[in-house]
């Protein structure tokens, strides 16, 4: 049930991934009016890119990792979500998520959103067999696991999650579905 006189939010998941890091912020000053769900790994990344972390909307709440329950996925139970966004999601986000595991913040709320059927959209940092990405020092090529790939294909399986592979995705498949949200009674 949603608290009265409060409309639904976009929750967002970061994890420790640096890949399209600062992107996704970007990503979050434009759409704005978020909560932001900071995993511990998450907090490590975040001081890499302190500067652009640190121009946020007025209206982005944080949410830390800070309790072994996580607490804080009990408000997705209340209506106050409408979407959860994990973007950048690590490898290890995407194998915890589809095999059930929900240790980290950014699982736990994962979970939890797909218990309160709240649609998902996944941004998977390994999605090809070579890819480069942005580390602190610069690019660096990285070659996915199998495992990796095979984790992404049966993440794209499960009900009420989208799962993208590029920035550009990402972003159209969120702005549609704020879209949507924005058009539902």
């Amino acid at each position: 049930m949603k608290r009265s006189g409060t409309s639904p939010r976009l929750a967002w998941a970061l994890t420790g991934s640096g890949h399209f890091f600062t992107e996704c912020l970007e990503l979050i000053r434009e759409v704005g009016d978020c909560d932001l769900f900071v995993t511990k790994a998450a907090a490590e990344v975040i001081r890499m890119y302190r500067k652009q972390f640190e121009n946020l909307p007025r209206d982005v709440r944080l949410i830390k990792d800070t309790t072994a329950s996580a607490a804080p996925v009990g408000s997705f139970y209340h209506g106050l979500y409408h979407t959860l966004v994990v973007a950048p999601a690590t490898s290890n986000t995407v194998a915890k998520c589809v095999f059930g595991i929900s240790d980290t913040l950014a699982t736990n709320v994962y979970a939890q959103a797909g218990k309160c059927r709240i649609p998902s959209i996944v941004f998977a940092c390994d999605t090809a067999p070579e890819m480069e990405t942005e580390a602190p020092s610069g690019m660096v090529k990285v070659y996915p696991r199998r495992i990796d790939l095979e984790n992404v294909e049966r993440l794209k399986t499960f009900e009420a999650t989208t799962v993208v592979e590029s920035y550009e995705v990402l972003r159209q498949a969120l702005l549609e579905r704020l879209a949507c949200v924005k058009n539902s009674p």
